[in-house]
């Protein structure tokens, strides 16, 4: 996780559980996160092949151009994204470990670098089925104009561990460059397509993203200075 927004959000997740393997819904207080309430959201993910959104905060809603409430989280996913996030959402409600995405967001105007945090929660008795999550801009968000995300592609997953002390992130990194403008975003859009933490790389066998990309995708993720991490285990 680069964003410390994105470590806040799980230190709170687990402050939560209180000797539980994850909270429930109940126990979310709105004022303990109200900074960061307008990019908070929660699923629900019982069946992770199709993620719904509860509820989203404002500023998420207006970064999409829409009311989130009750639509699919992947809508605004390609399609090869999506089948590496259906195995990533199950992974994390199976160990039930939150897990933190990266990805390019592409508008009319340009792209940005955007990072993800799913914290799983129950919802009542039961596994849990439902997720805490929050979305964090990384990269200047003044390149794209103000322009709604018209969709995101998956570049990076990593499930998240109480381990190590978090003094080291106690600020975020500092955002990459903006794309070059040689950089074509219409054909880019036609292409098919909180306390102690420690990150562990997932890598689901379904998410290929990140060996099977076109010139264009590489050519993006080296500008974004996005660097793909060694394949590791995944620590129970």
């Amino acid at each position: 996780m680069k964003h410390r927004n994105s470590h806040l959000l799980v230190g709170y997740w687990s402050r939560l559980r209180k000797g539980r393997e994850v909270p429930d819904q109940t126990d979310i207080d709105p004022r303990a996160i109200k900074r960061m309430l307008s990019f908070i959201f929660i699923l629900e993910a019982a069946d992770p092949s199709r993620p719904i959104y509860r509820l989203a905060g404002t500023s998420l809603c207006e970064r999409f151009g829409a009311e989130l409430k009750g639509t699919n989280f992947f809508a605004h996913w390609e399609g090869q994204s999506r089948e590496a996030l259906t195995a990533l959402l199950r992974q994390s409600l199976t160990l039930k470990q939150p897990v933190s995405l990266s990805s390019v967001a592409v508008t009319e105007y340009g792209m940005m670098e955007l990072e993800t945090v799913l914290t799983p929660v129950t919802f009542g008795d039961g596994a849990p089925t439902r997720f805490l999550g929050m979305v964090q801009v990384l990269s200047d968000p003044s390149v794209v104009g103000g322009r709604p995300i018209a969709f995101e592609r998956l570049v990076g997953s990593q499930l998240i561990q109480e381990s190590e002390p978090l003094s080291s992130f106690d600020n975020p990194a500092p955002p990459p460059p903006p794309p070059p403008p040689t950089m074509n975003v219409e054909s880019l859009r036609r292409r098919p397509g909180a306390p102690h933490l420690r990150l562990v790389v997932s890598r689901p066998d379904p998410a290929t993203v990140h060996h099977d990309m076109d010139e264009t995708m590489q050519k993006l993720i080296a500008a974004l200075e996005i660097v793909a991490q060694p394949k590791m285990s995944v620590v129970s």
